[in-house]
């Protein structure tokens, strides 16, 4: 979420914040071409959800492992950036594959877990919706988000 925005000062209200992340998701061309959807948004937490479509699968059916971790990393930069009140960008991510992906959609709930002044700690969990809007767990992740340098007054990006 590399220039998403901080947290939301205490007067904007959870539309507005979830408007802003909205904003944030729609000037990222990648998330644009998969088709994700941030369907919540809070300080320190996100909801971020993909439907499911032939072209992310991989050659057995599944929803291919690049995308689990595309959804993740997206999720917790967006817990981390929101967390720690700046723009971010991944410093550090793992993920664990727990079963294969098949369903309608996937969704990835992310949690910042620890802020600081520079760096956030967060964990995702990412699941697959099946066609009777069950939730099967099919990765979990944690990542470092780290906050971009602030740029002096001036200075051309």
């Amino acid at each position: 979420m590399a220039g998403a925005t901080g947290a939301a000062p205490a007067a904007v209200s959870p539309e507005a914040f979830l408007a802003m992340g909205r904003q944030v998701l729609a000037a990222q061309p990648f998330s644009i071409l998969l088709g994700a959807v941030l369907e919540a948004f809070e300080p320190g937490r996100c909801t971020l959800a993909l439907p499911m479509r032939r072209e992310l699968q991989q050659q057995h059916g599944f929803a291919h492992g690049g995308v689990l971790s595309y959804l993740a990393d997206n999720a917790l930069t967006y817990a981390g950036g929101s967390a720690l009140g700046r723009p971010v960008v991944t410093s550090e991510l793992k993920i664990n594959y727990l079963r294969p992906a098949v369903g309608e959609r996937l969704l990835a709930r992310a949690e910042a877990v620890h802020a600081g002044r520079s760096q956030a700690v967060c964990r995702c969990e990412v699941f697959v919706v099946l066609a009777d809007g069950q939730e099967r767990l099919c990765a979990v992740a944690q990542g470092t988000i780290a906050a971009l340098p602030e740029r002096p007054e001036g200075a051309s990006a």
